[in-house]
């Protein structure tokens, strides 16, 4: 028979032997949580620096984004200033040229010597595409004042057929027929067309 300190013995032991494999197990489990823990904390701080490169990376696109869209904006800019200044200047000419075509006592047909300094003209208009032309015709005073505005528009025309004629595109010529001529000099001197070839100032 086992004697009761014997038992009292084998008890003591065995709890302290379970204690110890307690103690163990815990160790094992709170090891094992420690490296998923650690394993854990790793991936995350992976995810993290990547979403931190990832970060990084937006800002540096958006940056370059913003400077493209700035040196867009910019040459936006000097188109604006541009187109505007040549929309407020559209009709700013100078005169590069001037030629008075004559015309008979009551006629409005081109002679030789008018068609001879028309081609003079006409090759201007040829080798500048810049140029435009103007043409403002006048009579005498001899005449009722709707006669002369209708043989003024007579003689203007005659010419600007004649520049269609050789090549010149009608949006190139503008005109007008003035009627009698308001200045102080002889007759044959107001029945005239004068045509101006018209250069843009920029």
């Amino acid at each position: 028979m086992v004697s009761r300190s014997a038992l009292v013995v084998a008890i003591a032991g065995t709890v302290l032997l379970s204690g110890c494999a307690t103690k163990n197990w815990v160790r094992e489990m709170m090891g094992k949580q420690q490296v998923d823990t650690d394993s854990k904390i790793g991936e995350q701080k992976v995810r993290v620096e990547g979403m931190g490169f990832r970060v990084a990376k937006v800002e540096e696109d958006t940056a370059k984004i913003g400077e493209r869209a700035e040196a867009a904006h910019t040459r936006v800019d000097a188109v604006d200033t541009r187109l505007t200044r040549l929309w407020t200047n559209r009709n700013v000419r100078q005169t590069a040229d001037k030629v008075d075509i004559m015309f008979g006592f009551d006629k409005w047909n081109l002679d030789d010597g008018a068609q001879t300094a028309l081609l003079g003209l006409v090759k201007e208009l040829q080798s500048n595409r810049n140029l435009t032309v103007d043409l403002t015709g006048y009579t005498d005073p001899r005449g009722g004042v709707p006669y002369n505005v209708g043989l003024s528009q007579r003689r203007v025309e005659s010419v600007r057929r004649f520049l269609v004629s050789k090549g010149v595109e009608l949006p190139r010529i503008q005109s007008i027929g003035f009627g009698i001529a308001d200045e102080q000099a002889p007759d044959a001197q107001k029945r005239r067309v004068t045509v101006q070839l018209m250069t843009p100032t920029e």
